[in-house]
Formats: C-alpha cells, structure tokens, sequence
C-alpha cells in the first residue's frame, strides 16, 4: 500500500488561497499577527493526490485548454464511485454537471421556486443556503436544530408545522450536516423525505461532506427506496473530499425525468454548458485512481482532531467541541466561555495569530459557535492550539484576577 505524506503542505500563496491572504484577513481583523494561522475557511492545505497532480500536469504540458463536454469517461467514474463508495447504483442520465453546489443551489430556486415562495433550513446551516433563496428575492423559514447530548437532533414537530402551515417548495437538507459534521441516520433521511412528500417540499440533499468520514457510517439519499426517489435531488461534488474547489466542478443526481428537465432548462437559461478543462480531469482522476489518498487523509485529519481535543479538554475553560462524525471542521460551544464568539476570535487573531471561523456564517441559531480547521499537517495545528491555549490561560488569569 502506497503511503502518503500529508506533513509536506502546498505553498498557498502559489495558488492565491483566500484564507491565507494578508489583505482578506486584515479586513476581518485589522490587528491580526503577521505570522497568523488561518483556521477558517473550508479548504485544506494538503497538496492534491500526486495522481491528480500528475493527471494536471499532463494537461498543462499539453497546452490546449479550449472547450470540452462531460466525457463518457466522466460519467462512468461517477456511477463507479457511488457504487464502490456508497453500495448505490445511479443511471448516467440522472447525472448533470455544474460548476459548483453553491451555483447549482441558486440554479434551483430560479427553477422551482416563484416570487414569496420560501426554502426551509435546519439551523444552523452553511450560509450560501440561504443565500441562495435571499440573492433571488425569496423568502428563508428556519427550524432551530435541537441539541442533545452534545449532538444536534432535528425537531421534527416544528419542521412539520412550518411544512404545514408556511407551505416552502423546498427545504435545503445538509448530510452530513455542516457545520457539525453531524451524520444523520438513514431513518432520519427517510422522516424527511416522508414530509416532503406529504406537503409537496421539494427534498434537496447536499452531501458535498459525505467523503471524510471521521466516526460511522455515511448514508446517502440515494440509498432510500425507490418510492422517495422522484422527490429528490442530491448535489456534491469532489472539492471537499479531494481539496478541488477553486477547480468549480460539482454534479447533481436527480432521479424524477420532470424535475432533471426542469432544472436543466434554467441550465440552459444560465448558458451552462462545457465543464471546466483541468476540473474535470481532476475530478475523473480522484474518483478513478484515488480512493487510498482520500481514506489515508481522513485517518490524518482524526488525528488532527484528536490533537485538538486533547488541547481544549485540558486548556480551554468554557469550550466545548459537538461530537463529529465527517469532515475536518469541529463546531465549538463557547456559550460558558467568558467572552462571546466575536471577542473570541478578535483575541486569537490578535494575541494568538489564529483566524478561526464564527457563528455567524451559518444562518442562524449560531450565536456561541466557532469553527476551526483541520485540513493541515500536525504541525500546524499543534502550533495553532499551542498559541491559542496560551492566549486561553491569560483570558482565564485576568478574568480570576478581576474577580
């Protein structure tokens, strides 16, 4: 078995990372250190699978970049990756290709929702959700997740009443749900999707985080019987699973011929047309040839965690991580801590030098969140805790000598 290195990072400044840039970060905290650490936004700071590093640069010696479609061998490797990965069978024409799940979520609600016609979310949810809906001048009902035992559970009475009583097209479902990386079980999948056939809710899955599986086993809505299938359309893509998002190539899977066509037609409205020449060789490529990089990353990233764990157990008074199951995203409870979520990641930036992500990004119900990123070497996140917990201690020492 090939071993990978995950220790040795890309250089982020080749590649004009947004999370890493001097500028971007200054405008969010002015008096960030110079020397900062960002443990924000969604990528991460592995190099890509020397497989798809070599697959890219075959194409860039090349030197033809011009227009292409969505090869056969494109669409194989999606109905081979969602049976050797997921155990599901999925037919070629129930496959479009997009150019990111952010898009194709606005493509949506241009497609079936009208003027004052709403989308529900459980909250708190990725932000571009509601987006989605607020950027086309429609309206968002949110359903507060609930919380238990340090995992979030779904109220289903209220997800039902607002189903009943304020009538949304569609609810926008986020499995694994980000940002806890909360896994929901197949009969959960199923309770939703019985609701959104009995009041006519479209049922929209993102499982953009379906692929770094942490504790569990991941299902997807594909996996439910054929009777919820016509009410169904699952968006993902390879970005988070293989590091590809500035490569802008996503895919939905709609089985219902009526709802494919609809969609596809607003596609059309929005000249959708050929993919992306390097995103889709990369993606092709890590679904084809890249399964043992993206378990060895997931295995990387749960030590990562535990690392992370470790430090805020031992060091961080009033902070509690929700328990995870996917993803490299920990959500921390600061609701005990002795400042709120904004003072928190002011004083990291500052005093710490670490950029970690806030609650406000994700809709609502988020107010005493943070969120970190696990997506780099050990290194990296052992310096970050490191300065993060001593910055910790002496919130903690002040608090006690102002008692």
């Amino acid at each position: 078995m090939k071993k990978y290195d995950f220790d040795t990072l890309a250089n982020r400044q080749i590649d004009n990372a947004r999370k890493w840039d001097q500028s971007i970060v200054k405008a969010k905290f002015p008096n960030v250190r110079k020397d900062f650490i960002p443990l924000w936004i969604a990528d991460m700071d592995f190099q890509a699978a020397p497989e798809i590093r070599t697959a890219l640069s075959e194409m860039s010696i090349n030197g033809a970049y011009g227009y292409t479609y969505p090869t056969e061998r494109w669409y194989q490797s999606v109905i081979d990756w969602y049976k050797k990965r997921h155990n599901v069978v999925i037919k070629k024409e129930w496959i479009t290709l997009g150019y990111g799940t952010v898009p194709n979520m606005h493509i949506l609600v241009q497609s079936f929702l009208d003027a004052n016609d709403s989308i529900l979310l459980n909250t708190p949810i990725y932000g571009p959700f509601a987006y989605a809906a607020e950027h086309n001048n429609r309206q968002v009902i949110t359903v507060p997740l609930l919380k238990h035992n340090n995992r979030y559970e779904i109220d289903w009475v209220n997800v039902e009443r607002n189903m009943k009583e304020k009538h949304p097209k569609a609810t926008f479902f986020c499995s694994p749900h980000n940002p806890s990386g909360r896994i929901w079980s197949k009969s959960e999948i199923i309770k939703m999707a019985e609701l959104c056939q009995k009041y006519h809710v479209l049922f929209v899955s993102d499982e953009v985080h379906s692929e770094h599986i942490i504790e569990g086993t991941f299902t997807s809505s594909l996996e439910m019987d054929s009777e919820y299938m016509d009410n169904l359309v699952m968006f993902t893509s390879p970005n988070k699973a293989f590091n590809l998002g500035g490569l802008k190539l996503s895919y939905s899977i709609i089985p219902n011929e009526t709802i494919r066509n609809q969609f596809r037609k607003q596609y059309t409205k929005n000249s959708v047309t050929s993919p992306n020449v390097p995103g889709q060789i990369a993606m092709t490529t890590a679904y084809e040839e890249c399964d043992e990089w993206l378990d060895q990353c997931a295995t990387y990233i749960k030590d990562n965690l535990e690392i992370t764990k470790t430090y805020i157990d031992k060091y961080f008074e009033g902070w509690k991580m929700m328990e995870m199951d996917s993803s490299y995203l920990p959500w921390i409870d600061v609701s005990k801590a002795k400042l709120d979520m904004h003072e928190i990641a002011k004083i990291m930036a500052e005093d710490a030098g670490v950029v970690v992500g806030i609650g406000d990004d994700y809709v609502s119900d988020a107010d005493d969140f943070l969120r970190l990123n696990l997506g780099t070497s050990h290194a990296v996140i052992e310096e970050a805790m490191s300065r993060m917990a001593k910055t910790w201690q002496k919130v903690i020492a002040n608090e006690m000598e102002n008692v």
